[in-house]
């Protein structure tokens, strides 16, 4: 049987089927649209596949447009922006059955020395990795026997997510809860040791959590939703190489939340205190 995470790269290989025109497959699930982190993983994976490969990724900037459908190819056409001394500038439109559906614009750095060097630390010390509960033992510890969709989803997930702080459960334990949250999170298998492979892979990862932080002094991350949220836009900054089948550290967190929307952003450190990247994303929340 193929691992979680041998499909994430599978996932994240497109195929060209034209100069500068990709297309990536979008599997069958039991959700109303596709996930948004595989579609800007796949833009980018489009992206850098039209680069010489000696400039890593530095930069995203993204708009969800419409909802994609489950099960329905994607096709990306990557338009080549810039192709200067030390930047490289892509400019991606993802369409499905003639919809665009996505757009992403991306920036591609030579790497150069630094002229000097500073970083945000943590902003708290946070427990390791291996001494917190998985996300599926958290559920089924408060719930029991998950829900087969879940245990489905749970067998599927390509990253081991574990939070750092407790799930909170009750409404009353929400009530005045700061609208922050953090995780450790890595893919649950090798990903290879093509760098584009783990930025895209850590670009999917960004988006799964993130907007947990908005939600969470309103009402418990899981269980029935009192509010029907989307992704409206999604930037990235990479500052330093990593591996997504590592252990990373993201620290999220909402400034506001106002007019329907709702912004996050996170850092992401690797275990020793280093910033990787930095990520901010607005959502759309409806009451339902």
């Amino acid at each position: 049987m193929t691992s979680p995470a041998d499909s994430l790269v599978v996932l994240l290989d497109l195929e060209q089927i034209e100069v500068n025109i990709f297309r990536g497959r979008s599997p069958q699930e039991s959700l109303q649209r596709v996930f948004g982190g595989q579609v800007a993983g796949q833009a980018l994976v489009a992206a850098g596949r039209t680069t010489d490969g000696d400039r890593p990724v530095h930069s995203l900037h993204a708009y969800f447009l419409r909802p994609g459908r489950p099960g329905v190819p994607i096709v990306y056409q990557v338009e080549r922006v810039r192709d200067g001394r030390s930047f490289t500038t892509r400019r991606v439109t993802a369409v499905q059955q003639g919809r665009t559906i996505f757009n992403l614009t991306a920036s591609f750095h030579r790497p150069e020395p630094a002229a000097f060097e500073h970083q945000v630390p943590p902003a708290r010390e946070l427990p390791e990795p291996e001494s917190l509960p998985t996300l599926a033992d958290e559920l089924r510890a408060h719930l029991g026997e998950l829900p087969e969709q879940w245990e489905r989803m749970a067998r599927r997930q390509p990253f081991d997510i574990r939070y750092v702080d407790r799930l909170r459960w009750d409404p009353d334990e929400v009530r005045d809860a700061e609208p922050r949250s953090a995780v450790w999170m890595r893919a649950v298998g090798p990903l290879g040791d093509d760098p584009l492979v783990h930025t895209c892979a850590l670009t999917y990862a960004s988006d799964m959590t993130l907007l947990d932080a908005v939600r969470i002094p309103v009402e418990p991350l899981w269980g029935p939703r009192g509010f029907d949220m989307a992704s409206l836009d999604h930037a990235m900054w990479f500052h330093r190489p990593f591996r997504a089948d590592e252990w990373f550290l993201y620290d999220q967190e909402s400034p506001v939340a106002t007019g329907g929307r709702g912004l996050a952003r996170g850092r992401i450190y690797d275990r020793r205190g280093r910033l990787l990247v930095s990520v901010v994303q607005e959502g759309l929340f409806r009451a339902v």
